[in-house]
Order: C-alpha cells, then structure tokens, then sequence
C-alpha cells in the first residue's frame, strides 16, 4: 500500500480506529518530588464489568487491523524478532504480567511508542534510533506494558462509560490519532469536545501515566537494566525540544516531560540503585539495520556507513560493518557485500542477521544451493527462529521448491497471525507451486490481516470454487468465510459505531 493511499485511509478511519485505541501514551502528569515505597497495585477484575472477554478480543483484532491500515507497520522479521526478545525479557520481568503481548514496528522516524488492547505494543523506528542504549528503549517499552497489565484501557473505557459514545470518539480521536496519524484531524476532533468531558479524561489518564510510569521502572530494576534510563531519556528529550522548539520529538507532544516529571522518576529510581549492563548485540544491528534503510538512496547510506567507519564514529564496528554491508547489499556492490559478510559471519557464525545477510549474498549471486544448504543448517540448530524459518522459505522459492516452502511457512504463520510479511510470502509460494485456491487464501488473510474484510471474503469464496480442492482444505476455508462473514454482519449491525462494545458488559460468559 502506497504512502498516499495510507494518508487516505487514515483520514477516513480516524475516529474509528480512536474508539479501537484508548492507550496510545498520552499526557503525562508531574508527580510527586520523591518517591515513596510501594506495592504493586491490586487491580482487580473491574474491567470485566466492561467488557467481556469475547469484545476485548474483537476490540484487540479490530485495533490492529485499523493500526495496519492507518499507520505503515514494519513486518521485517529480524527487527520483529528483536522487539520481541526484548518485549519478552521485560514482560516476564513485571510481576503483574499476565495474558499474551504483541510487539511491533511502525516504520515512520517517530520517537515514540504506544499500547493498544490485548497487549498490542507499537514502537516507531524512530524510537529505537533516538535511544542512545538499550536500556533507554527498554524503558519506553516496559512502561507501555504497565499500560497494559494495569488494565488502563478497560479501566479508561469503565471511567468513560459515564459520557456518550460520540463524546467519547471525538476525545479520543483528538487524544490518540491528533498525535499518530493527522495532527489536524485531531485538532478538528477537538475542536467538537466540551472542555468539563476532556477534562475528566486528562484527569484520568494521569493517574495511568503515573502509574505506568512507577510500575516501568520497577519493571527496568527487575530485569536488571538501569532504572535511571528512564528519567535519563526524559531529560535528553526535554532538552531536544528547547533546541529545536516547534520540532520537538513526538513523544514530548504525547507525553509532556518537565521538571517535576523527571524529579519524581529520579526519586523512584533511587530507591533501586543503578544498574550496569551493556548493550546487547541485538539492539546495536537493529539500530544498523534500521539506519542503513532509512536513506532513500543507497549511494547516502553506503557514504554514511563507510565515513563513519573511515573516522571510527560508531557504538560498535561489529553492528556498523553491518550496515554497511547492507548498504552494499542495496547498492549492488555484491563482491564487496559478499566480503564483509564472510568477516562478520567468520567472527559470529550463529548469529540470525548474519546468516540471512549471507544467505541473501548467495541467492543475489545465484547461489540458491548454498544459501539453502547454510539455511537448512541454521534451521535445523535454532528451530524456533521464525526469522531463519522465513529466510529459508524463501531461499527454498528461490531453488525452484515452492511446496516445501509453503510448508516451512505454515510452520511459522500459524504461531504468527497477521503478520503480513508472512502472507505475502505464502502468497508467493503458492503461486509458484500453481496452487490456486492457496493463492486465494493468502490473499484473503492478507486483507483481512489490513482491514479489507469484504475482498477478503471475496478471495475465501473464489477460494473455495477451485477445482481438486481437498475436503480439509474445503473445509477450512468454510470456517474462515462464516467467521468474517458473521464478523461483517455484526459490523453492519452495530452501524456507524462499530466500537460500541455496550452489549458486551458483564462477564465472560455473557460475551458470544
């Protein structure tokens, strides 16, 4: 989907999508000047008079989708697989931690991060660049996850229950997508709010935020990571905005940062100690990886990646030759690439990005057989990497095996839903294996995967009319048309407001 199309789509599903996300981060509140000792919070089950379980899955499905088609989410898997390692490590950090988490990319140069329902986490590429550590990014990140083991969305939508739903739309299409996705949308929305309603919200959400923010650095000590990343990032960002005033980083215009607010995370902090723990190699070549695409010409990145080398401007040189040999990658310059892979791959040989990095060299350079040799090998020692299981799918397309490749990919798809990276290569393979009503099937989740529910019903049902189709394939496929088709029924239903979970309150069992 072109950027435009995007800008488009956005315009017409803002206060949409602004129902779907109540928990982007939003307005921060100065705290108190020292902290104090606490307990970790006693939530209770409140938010389940709000909505049943059945909703807060719809509600988390829909969000996604919505985010997918208003924002350009990032389905790269190496960079995926490393939010997820560090999304995981704090989770399991945060005492209070439960149910499952989704972390993901949204490849726009934002500092900044949001939390959706279901344990729907969005970190901007800009985000990952503007942290000088990781420790620094893993700050941001566990306090969005206290957003969600808090239950401040359910809790947001329990306190706005009181207002009227349009009411509600309007201040939270100005509170979320005003900083997301249209700055002016925001301040149109806005403009329709009476100030005693968006009053009550700022009220409400800085209590979360403090909240948030409390339980985030706790969550940064137990993981063994430096507390006072947190209050340090604050800080440099504050500055960055008197530098450069009305070009301030997103996160300040979402989360206002002054004295008192970096004065209440030092006091927290204190009562911890700081933390020494270098960064990890993973962070440093998704930082490469993520620089080295953000040049929209190869001949910028391939300059930038070889003066900084030239001068030794650079975290690590492991991570910056990285770049560089993927700026050469783009660039053309295979032989080179191909150099600087053998050095990298020689010095870590087990290491994911290194091995796909050279994989990709091999396949360019019209060795599939030993892409796929190197692959398989990779493979068969790391199992549970998704990102090798990708690379091999698509070094087995490119050895003229698409059927073994549809089936590594299922493998994969089926602990990752909605990853459209994945669908497209499904896509890919069962074109090339002639496979037709596969080939609708990809498509459909594709779609569905952005949003497009009624083409995706459409792919399912041309689907279902291919000649030689199994009967476990037939019905599957079943399966999926009545689930949507039931899913655009209930949409039509509820009519211009297909948010208003109102008929779902109470418990689970009330929740079809």
């Amino acid at each position: 989907m072109t950027q435009g199309l995007r800008r488009s789509r956005a315009g017409q599903i803002t206060v949409r999508l602004a129902v779907a996300a109540t928990l982007a981060l939003s307005p921060l509140a100065p705290g108190p000047s020292r902290a104090a000792q606490f307990d970790l919070p006693e939530i209770g089950n409140s938010s389940d008079a709000v909505m049943g379980s059945g909703a807060q899955l719809r509600l988390s499905k829909a969000f996604m989708r919505q985010v997918r088609a208003a924002l350009p989410v990032l389905d790269d898997p190496l960079l995926t697989a490393y939010l997820e390692s560090l999304g995981n490590e704090l989770v399991a950090a945060d005492k209070s931690a439960g149910g499952s988490f989704t972390f993901f990319l949204i490849d726009q140069p934002v500092v900044n991060a949001f939390a959706g329902p279901g344990g729907n986490v969005g970190i901007y590429s800009g985000l990952i660049l503007a942290a000088q550590s990781e420790d620094e990014l893993a700050a941001v990140v566990a306090h969005e996850i206290a957003h969600v083991t808090q239950n401040h969305l359910l809790r947001g939508l329990e306190d706005q229950g009181k207002l009227n739903m349009p009411t509600m739309a309007l201040m939270v299409a100005a509170a979320i997508l005003g900083a997301q996705v249209s700055a002016d949308a925001g301040m149109a929305a806005l403009a329709g709010i009476q100030a005693a309603a968006m009053q009550r919200r700022i009220n409400f959400t800085r209590e979360n935020e403090k909240e948030a923010d409390r339980i985030g650095i706790a969550t940064l000590a137990a993981a063994g990571r430096d507390p006072y990343a947190m209050p340090g990032f604050f800080e440099k960002l504050s500055k960055a905005s008197r530098v450069y005033e009305n070009n301030a980083p997103e996160f300040l215009r979402t989360h206002p940062v002054n004295s008192n607010r970096i004065g209440d995370a030092l006091g927290r902090a204190d009562e911890y100690g700081a933390r020494q723990r270098a960064d990890s190699l993973g962070f440093l070549l998704a930082r490469a990886r993520l620089r080295e695409r953000s040049y929209d010409r190869p001949e910028k990145s391939l300059e930038s990646f070889k003066a900084s080398l030239r001068e030794g401007r650079y975290l690590n040189e492991t991570a910056e030759r990285y770049g560089y040999a993927l700026a050469l990658l783009r660039s053309g310059r295979l032989d080179e690439a191909k150099t600087e892979s053998a050095k990298l791959l020689g010095a870590q040989p087990s290491l994911a990005e290194f091995i796909v990095l050279d994989a990709q060299l091999d396949l360019k350079q019209g060795r599939s057989a030993q892409a796929l040799d190197h692959l398989k090998q990779a493979v068969t020692l790391s199992s549970g990497n998704w990102a090798l299981r990708s690379a091999y799918a698509e070094a087995l397309m490119a050895a003229g095996q698409p059927r073994q490749a549809m089936a590594e990919l299922k493998t994969v798809v089926r602990t990752r839903p909605g990853n459209t990276t994945l669908y497209d290569l499904l896509t890919q393979a069962a074109i090339q294996s002639g496979d037709k009503a596969a080939t609708h099937r990809y498509r459909a989740e594709r779609l569905y995967t952005e949003g497009d529910l009624e083409p995706a019903i459409k792919q399912l049902e041309f689907a279902l009319r291919q000649p030689g189709l199994g009967y476990q394939d037939s019905a599957q496929l079943q399966v999926l048309v009545d689930a949507w088709k039931e899913e655009q029924r209930d949409q039509k239903k509820r009519g211009p407001d297909p948010f208003d979970f109102s008929n779902d309150r109470g418990s689970a069992a009330t929740a079809p």
